[in-house]
């Protein structure tokens, strides 16, 4: 580990909310479940995978062991050889000289990436059932390849993202009765009192500065100092410079950090859309392809992909020649180069480049919340910042900027397109809650309610075959 990665890997001060992460919840739901299997978390660098699982096997497991195959590479020895379960054992316990109690220990191999070979064993140690398995690693979307075998069926696989709005606010005291009164007014469409209204919006402004990033976000609650803050993310963006330079080829070590460089002014173009042009008039979308491919399953970037139509299933109107590329992270947006936006946004004044920096913020929330991104842009109509699909309905999503919210000329397009069939749209803004007709306008904080819809946790049937018994004489 070198000294950027070491200004920016810390062990977390535990405070009464802070690092309440939305995501151990499907812990949770894992650790009830009846069928084992390992709990593998992926995601970007640096969003609190490690700490999340750490602080979740200590709390629930009388016995925790961890392996770090990034700081200790030794460790990646034990996989060398043969790969039954017994073998696996007998190799670990002499290495982490740790009590494993089997029925009551966890075993937690973290930056799995590293070790290729300890994703494969996962199979045979879930079988074997002495202990439980926990796995987190960054760029594995990148690295799968290199894995000889995946276990398939033998892992729970949860995604993790940057911190949301939501958890930003627990980490900085806001109180749950607070969340409760927010939520109330969101589900019946009431207006917010103005004395939180505008306490939520200045909270807003500073997660567009501050982000998601634990690093940052531990920063900013300890110091208020947005400096120290902006230290925090331009580490990370380094970092992230530098994978790109470890996990890629030579041949697309250029052409995955042209991208990445390009997409702060990219989506700070008035279309936002992402244009190869700009990094070379002689660039090709089938030559940058796997580069584009790589920052998404980095989990660095968010693709964005631009329909034919609006309609129902989404999947199959998406237009993957045009799309814009958000950041995962707004704070780290802000720090990549957008010259000294901070100041404006958090005096108010978000004129100044807030119409990408909105965008990049409503696009990591609703990935966060479980939904795919689209967009639509038709001559005729317009462009829509967000198509989104809720169950069967199909949900336009607009980000205002300014005052002027009402003035929303796509949106009023799509919307009246009889054959579409869409009967309700969002429209998220500095304003107060308030319908008119079909259009919901809601503050923009109010963006940490709007979530995909959840399977329920059990959906069992009850088959009854007894009309197809054989019948006397046949």
């Amino acid at each position: 580990m070198d000294e950027t990665e070491r200004n920016i890997v810390r062990t977390f001060v535990k405070g009464d909310n802070f690092m309440d992460r939305n995501v151990t919840k499907e812990f949770e739901k894992w650790l009830k479940s009846t069928r084992k299997t390992a709990l593998f978390v992926d995601g970007a660098r640096q969003i609190g995978k490690t700490y999340s699982l750490r602080e979740f096997g200590r709390a629930h497991y009388a016995h925790f062991a961890e392996l770090n195959f990034l700081e200790d590479p030794a460790a990646k020895a034990i996989f060398d050889g043969n790969l039954d379960a017994d073998t696996l054992v007998t190799n670990l316990t002499a290495y982490l000289r740790t009590p494993l109690e089997p029925g009551n220990t966890v075993v937690f191999f973290d930056e799995i990436q590293e070790c290729p070979n300890a994703r494969t064993a996962i199979k045979f140690l879930v079988e074997d059932g002495r202990y439980d398995y926990m796995e987190s690693g960054s760029l594995l979307g990148v690295n799968y390849k290199h894995v000889p075998s995946m276990p398939v069926g033998f892992e729970t696989v949860v995604h993790m993202y940057p911190m949301d709005f939501e958890e930003f606010c627990l980490a900085n005291g806001v109180p749950e009765n607070t969340f409760h009164y927010l939520r109330e007014c969101y589900e019946t469409k009431t207006q917010v009192t103005p004395a939180v209204h505008e306490t939520m919006l200045e909270l807003f402004r500073y997660y567009v500065v501050v982000g998601g990033m634990p690093a940052a976000v531990q920063t900013f609650v300890d110091t208020r100092d947005i400096g120290q803050v902006m230290t925090e993310q331009k580490n990370i963006l380094a970092l992230y410079r530098k994978d790109i330079g470890q996990y890629t080829s030579e041949a697309e070590r250029v052409k995955v950090t042209d991208i990445f460089d390009r997409i702060p002014s990219q989506l700070d173009d008035k279309n936002r859309r992402f244009v190869l042009s700009s990094i070379s008039s002689n660039a090709r979308q089938r030559e940058y392809e796997a580069a584009f491919l790589w920052l998404s399953n980095a989990g660095v970037a968010l693709p964005c992909y631009n329909l034919t139509e609006p309609k129902t299933p989404l999947k199959l109107n998406e237009k993957r020649s045009l799309f814009k590329l958000f950041l995962n992270d707004v704070g780290l947006l802000c720090a990549a180069g957008l010259d000294q936006v901070q100041f404006d946004i958090l005096q108010g004044d978000v004129s100044v480049n807030m119409g990408s920096v909105l965008e990049n913020v409503f696009a990591e929330e609703l990935k966060t919340a479980g939904f795919d991104l689209r967009y639509y842009n038709g001559k005729k109509i317009g462009e829509v910042d967000f198509i989104v699909q809720k169950g069967h309905a199909v949900i336009p999503v607009e980000v205002k900027s300014g005052k002027d919210y009402h003035v929303h000329a796509a949106l009023n397009n799509v919307l009246s397109v009889e054959e579409w069939g869409i009967g309700d749209a969002l429209v998220f803004c500095m304003g107060n809650v308030e319908q008119v007709k079909t259009v919901t306008y809601l503050p923009w904080y109010m963006i940490m309610f709007f979530k995909q819809n959840q399977l329920p946790e059990n959906m069992v049937v009850a088959l009854d075959l007894s009309a197809l018994a054989p019948r006397d004489g046949q």
